[in-house]
This record gives structure tokens, C-alpha cells and sequence, in this order.
């Protein structure tokens, strides 16, 4: 394993130790706080391909559906 050397700021460095959990290194704080992060909205830019009128009417009356059936 490689091992790499971070500087961090006082304040920064206090605010991933309180993060720390018990018998956490820091490595396993840092991977674990990253692990949680939600991916940019961008990386969904385009994933939807182009739909005839008639696939947008089926989705509308799909979610007019979902939304009368809940309480």
C-alpha cells in the first residue's frame, strides 16, 4: 500500500477528527465520509434519450396514478 502525506489546516484537521471514529484511522474516515457523497448532478447530463409524445403521455398517466393511489 502506498502511503501519501496530506497537509491539512488546524481547523480542518479538528473537524475530521471529531468525524473519527473509534479504532478509525484516518484513511478509513476519509474513504468513508467520500464513500457518502452524492455524485454530481451533472453525470446524469444526457443520460435520457429523446421520448415520443405518446412515451411522455404513458409516464404523466403512470405518476397521475401513483399519485391518487397514495393516502
Amino acid at each position: 500500500m502506498t502511503i501519501k502525506t496530506v497537509s491539512l489546516s488546524e481547523d480542518v484537521y479538528r473537524k475530521l477528527r471529531a468525524e473519527k471514529r473509534n479504532g478509525e484511522s484516518f484513511s478509513e474516515v476519509v474513504a468513508r465520509l467520500l464513500a457518502g457523497k452524492q455524485p454530481s448532478i451533472m453525470k446524469y447530463a444526457g443520460a435520457w434519450q429523446p421520448m415520443t409524445a405518446r412515451e411522455v403521455r404513458k409516464i404523466r398517466a403512470r405518476i397521475e396514478r401513483i399519485r391518487h393511489e397514495l393516502p
